[in-house]
């Protein structure tokens, strides 16, 4: 039903309002119907917030509006178990819902078909898949990360207008991206739970690897995760210092560190090089959903090279570096990882692209 599209639609832009605050959580919007005409809305806002479902409710409450008998337009099945909230499918029946429409199925384990089964056995009317590509693709992260049990793979890199990057480690680093660009790499930092550089980045920047600009509401900002096999980083960097995230060390032997901060943690990952799908699988089993990849050259080519990148943002600037010898940095790397161009526009003078796996 065209109705029945256009309400979804409108659910999967309210769900977008909690984008960036409620991760772990799976962004999900909720509209209630009645006469093709929406009575009451609500969205997952922020982390220990109300669920979608139930902010609906409350908001046709706050509105002195009956729910009995409205139909439920909801982008994600609705939970069936108890986490932080109560399950939504009794908010739901409480409610006196006779109509649930979803979108995405939950991969959940938890969920699973859980949420519709119990609404039927109700008698509550569900029809599911209504919009459901667009639903699933904006979780992509959680559903990745449920099938999976791995994080959802994003690498971020910056090139001049001849294809090379600012790699030259005997020289100060070179900040040649324009502001807009800057401010977009924050937003994907924001969308990010994890953001991993080598040890080789930390030595020359001194990274803070920060959500700097977009809200993220009261979750825990993004980890920082440091490739660093043989103990390198510097005891004095903004990483080991700053406790306003927690930084994780991978090293291939156990290292002392006795002077570290709390919010430093040294993970040990037995091999002589370490694995970048080993970090995965230790990021995926600490509920890691979404990683961003920011450097430097050696770590991008890496993941890159293992096949595990699923996402690539590439910035390209029309400036041309002075140092002849930087390291180059080409499309052509990217598309041979099994990627290809999905998105292209301008952030003042330097063009943006989006690649994904094919």
């Amino acid at each position: 039903m065209v109705q029945d599209d256009i309400h979804m639609q409108h659910a999967i832009e309210l769900a977008e309002i909690g984008r960036n605050r409620v991760m772990p959580n799976p962004l999900v919007g909720c509209v209630l119907v009645r006469n093709d005409e929406i009575v009451a809305q609500g969205w997952h806002d922020h982390i220990g917030g109300l669920h979608a479902e139930q902010m609906a409710i409350a908001d046709a409450e706050d509105k002195g509006i009956s729910t009995h008998g409205t139909t439920a337009y909801t982008t994600l099945e609705p939970c069936n178990h108890f986490g932080r909230t109560p399950p939504c499918t009794e908010a739901l029946l409480w409610a006196g819902v006779k109509r649930v429409v979803i979108g995405a199925l939950d991969p959940n384990p938890n969920v699973r078909g859980g949420g519709i089964e119990m609404l039927q056995q109700e008698g509550i009317d569900v029809e599911e898949g209504i919009l459901a590509e667009v639903c699933e693709e904006q979780i992509a992260p959680f559903i990745h990360w449920c099938k999976y049990r791995r994080p959802i793979v994003t690498l971020k890199a910056s090139i001049d207008s001849k294809g090379r990057i600012d790699g030259d480690s005997s020289k100060p680093s070179v900040r040649f991206s324009s502001s807009e660009s800057i401010s977009l790499s924050h937003k994907i930092r924001a969308e990010s739970m994890a953001i991993l550089v080598g040890v080789n980045t930390v030595i020359r920047d001194d990274p803070s690897l920060t959500v700097r600009g977009p809200d993220i509401g009261p979750r825990e900002p993004p980890i920082r995760v440091v490739i660093d096999p043989k103990n390198r980083i510097p005891r004095n960097c903004s990483l080991m210092l700053d406790n306003s995230a927690k930084t994780l060390i991978v090293q291939s032997r156990k290292f002392e560190g006795k002077d570290d901060k709390d919010h430093v943690e040294r993970i040990v990952l037995q091999d002589e090089k370490i694995q970048a799908s080993t970090i995965l699988d230790m990021l995926g089993d600490r509920g890691i959903q979404s990683l961003l990849v920011e450097g430097g050259a050696e770590t991008w080519r890496y993941f890159l090279s293992e096949g595990l990148v699923d996402m690539f943002r590439l910035c390209i600037s029309p400036i041309e570096l002075e140092n002849s010898d930087s390291p180059i940095f080409t499309p052509e790397m990217i598309s041979s990882a099994g990627l290809s161009v999905f998105d292209e526009k301008e952030a003042s003078d330097d063009i943006i692209q989006w690649w994904r796996r094919d």
